[in-house]
């Protein structure tokens, strides 16, 4: 299983030289299996770069999973030029909206619309399918496995486990760890700490002994106390989940839009290295062989 990361920012691409060694391009990875099937993990504006490294004719289905449809995940989609080909597939992945109770295809037809951009959905070339995904009910893309797991943040988001030639890899989308945000003494406080506890505890038995852990790790703690509920993690929120699941890299991702590349790295070369795992900056161009 191949891994490559097309665009590591957050919430808005950054494009500059402050952020040229890192990437500016919003969240976007490739996964190729030892089989050949194409799975690219968020539309973000990365995607349209991955597109130039394709074939114009894709042989096979092109698999889109989305985590959520919040903009800076979904917004490289109408930049997928695959899409314009007569004959190629796209397969769009992705959750139910418990407001519209629409599917995901709500957010491509959204976006293509004349108000927001120059071609509707119906001028695509292109045979595109959506298909809905639950909580925990795993399905097969090829030869990999791909169990989404209900992730906290302020829309319905999808992290993905993708099993795939004895490797596995979880990729968070954007993802805040639960508080408790109850008085210490309060009944409530007990009640909502339990629930708390065992959320937790689901998520690192659904992502137990992964090879690599790719995860939203957006703020500093200073940071963070200022941004309660924005539906992002820490660079040390991020460091416990791994060692809690016991997973082997860790790769951080959906960099705060405000930092530069200098900034990334005084971040990470100040915090505790913890020997269970390897630690990584992701960065746009990054491979992984798994």
């Amino acid at each position: 299983m191949k891994v490559k990361f097309w665009g590591v920012r957050g919430s808005i691409p950054t494009p500059g030289p402050e952020t040229i060694k890192y990437g500016g391009n919003t969240t976007c990875l490739q996964i190729t299996t030892d089989d050949g099937d194409l799975i690219i993990l968020d539309a973000g504006t990365g995607i349209r770069a991955l597109a130039t490294h394709l074939p114009t004719k894709l042989s096979d289905p092109a698999h889109i999973l989305i985590s959520h449809t919040h903009w800076d995940h979904i917004h490289g989609l109408p930049f997928f030029s695959p899409l314009f080909v007569p004959g190629n597939r796209i397969k769009i992945y992705g959750g139910r909206d418990t407001n519209t109770g629409e599917g995901i295809e709500r957010a491509l037809n959204v976006q293509l619309q004349y108000c927001y951009f120059p071609i509707i959905e119906a001028e695509l070339k292109a045979e595109v399918q959506y298909l809905t995904v639950q909580a925990k009910q795993t399905f097969k893309i090829g030869s990999a496995t791909i169990t989404p797991h209900l992730m906290h943040h302020p829309v319905i988001n999808f992290g993905y486990r993708i099993d795939c030639d004895g490797k596995s890899l979880f990729f968070t989308g954007d993802y805040e760890p639960l508080l408790n945000n109850f008085a210490p003494e309060t009944t409530e406080f007990a009640n909502h700490q339990k629930m708390i506890e065992r959320s937790e505890d689901e998520l690192v038995q659904a992502i137990c002994d992964i090879d690599a852990l790719v995860i939203d790790s957006s703020y500093t703690l200073e940071e963070y106390a200022n941004r309660h509920g924005w539906g992002h993690g820490t660079h040390q929120s991020s460091m416990e989940l791994a060692k809690k699941a016991k997973a082997k890299k860790l790769y951080f991702t959906h960099h705060e839009p405000t930092r530069s590349d200098t900034e990334l790295e005084a971040i990470a070369k100040n915090l505790k290295k913890d020997n269970s795992f390897e630690q990584f900056l992701a960065y746009e161009g990054l491979e992984i062989l798994l």
